[in-house]
């Protein structure tokens, strides 16, 4: 650990009263902690550290109540977070939740509401939860989830002057009063390509479905391959609606090529970028080594959709590489969410809770710096960045989020960190 992270995390402990797992609603509907007792600016420090376990904290009995007196003498912060919380969501709405009430109570303050409103996962939903919650003095909103919800939401922000932070991936909802806090693809391409290259990939087809996300990680790919002296060998697309992936594969691996020229064990390329998850992954992984193209003789690369620990199981899809946040990052949240609600952590609540926290932060350190919240874009756009559940991340210029991000690999059923994420944006490469 440098001594520049440990002065932050030092200064972070310090900063943060006692903390308790319990709370109190307000008469707003929202909770409050409850007390027994484009290109991004270079980073010049390291991330605000966001989580805090809080058997970790440095404080002595006496300093947190002097320090939690100083909090409750500045005005109160409201911060709304919209949330599927009925219809065919409501699952993942109400874990996000817990998660965002995790963050609060670990490391919120007496100063803080959070204010939950039910998007119903619909757009009419969010535009009226985003109404609801400005009207009860809301100075910050997090969420909606899904794209045609943020759409909806972000003119009555707007209205409102109050900054939105998503947790959509549809980077085209970003600007303005609008912060996109999802993977976005583009980082997770970049990242993998640059680690794919270092191992000795030259060439690579890319497979995937015709669709926004697979034109854009494509298009991606693309941009990034020349650096890398990377060539693209095969790209060819496919209709998402396709149930039969077998002629498109066979075309794609030059199988009959291949197999008149008694060259099967030869492959037009060293490994398969394939921007898929769940059951196309284990289709494409399969058909290429069925035309001939094992994972031992061509490697495939994917995005974040990978990210699913089942799939590393899948024999055919082996040793694949793609970049996402390190898993033991989360593994204790993980961990006290089960212990708090006795059900596992859908992914997604990993941002739920950062967002939280970064409020949270946010909030305090505007509070004892001006005596209202730094809620706006100099503070959300900080160039240094914020360490949260899943890694290091900071918005850049055109309000997508950045990610440090590592390189994971399926190996026997695991997944196995292969190159490890950076703790800092300072030099950050891919």
């Amino acid at each position: 650990m440098t001594q520049n992270l440990k002065a932050t995390l030092i200064a972070l402990f310090l900063l943060l009263p006692a903390l308790s797992l319990s709370a109190c609603q307000s008469s707003s509907g929202g909770y409050t902690p409850h007390r027994a007792s484009a290109p991004s600016a270079p980073a010049r420090q390291d991330p605000h550290v966001l989580e805090n376990p809080s058997s970790n904290t440095l404080l002595g009995n006496q300093q947190q109540a002097a320090q939690t007196m100083r909090m409750a003498d500045l005005p109160a912060v409201k911060v709304g977070i919209l949330l599927p919380l009925s219809g065919q969501h409501q699952k993942l709405g109400e874990a996000m939740l817990n998660a965002a009430q995790m963050a609060l109570f670990e490391i919120g303050h007496a100063n803080l509401e959070l204010i939950p409103r039910d998007t119903q996962g619909t757009a009419q939903g969010a535009g009226q939860a985003a109404k609801s919650a400005i009207d009860s003095g809301a100075q910050l909103l997090l969420g909606p989830v899904f794209a045609p919800s943020v759409r909806s939401a972000q003119p009555i922000a707007a209205r409102a002057r109050i900054n939105m932070i998503a947790f959509s991936t549809d980077w085209t909802l970003a600007g303005n009063n609008t912060y996109i806090m999802g993977f976005m693809p583009f980082d997770q391409v970049r990242r993998v390509t640059g680690y794919a290259a270092r191992q000795g990939i030259a060439r690579v087809g890319m497979l995937g479905p015709d669709t926004d996300y697979g034109r854009i990680v494509a298009s991606a790919f693309n941009a990034a391959a020349p650096s890398y002296n990377i060539a693209v060998t095969e790209n060819k697309t496919y209709p998402a609606s396709t149930t039969n992936l077998a002629p498109i594969i066979k075309d794609f691996t030059h199988y009959d090529a291949r197999k008149s020229a008694g060259a099967l064990a030869q492959s037009p390329f060293d490994a398969v970028l394939m921007p898929v998850g769940g059951q196309d992954a284990r289709s494409i992984g399969s058909l290429l080594t069925h035309y001939g193209l094992p994972p031992r003789s061509v490697r495939r690369i994917g995005t974040g959709l990978l990210d699913e620990t089942a799939l590393a199981s899948e024999a055919n899809l082996e040793g694949s590489w793609f970049a996402a946040p390190t898993p033991a990052s989360r593994r204790a949240f993980e961990d006290r969410y089960m212990n708090t609600y006795g059900a596992r952590a859908p992914r997604l609540t990993t941002l739920a809770y950062d967002a939280t926290a970064l409020a949270a932060i946010l909030a305090r350190r505007g509070l004892q710096a001006s005596g209202r919240p730094a809620f706006d874009r100099n503070a959300i756009t900080n160039a240094n960045g914020f360490s949260g559940l899943d890694g290091i991340f900071r918005f850049r210029s055109d309000n997508t989020a950045e990610r440090g991000l590592a390189v994971l690999e399926f190996r026997r059923g695991q997944l196995v960190v292969v190159e490890q994420a950076p703790t800092s944006f300072q030099n950050m490469t891919q």
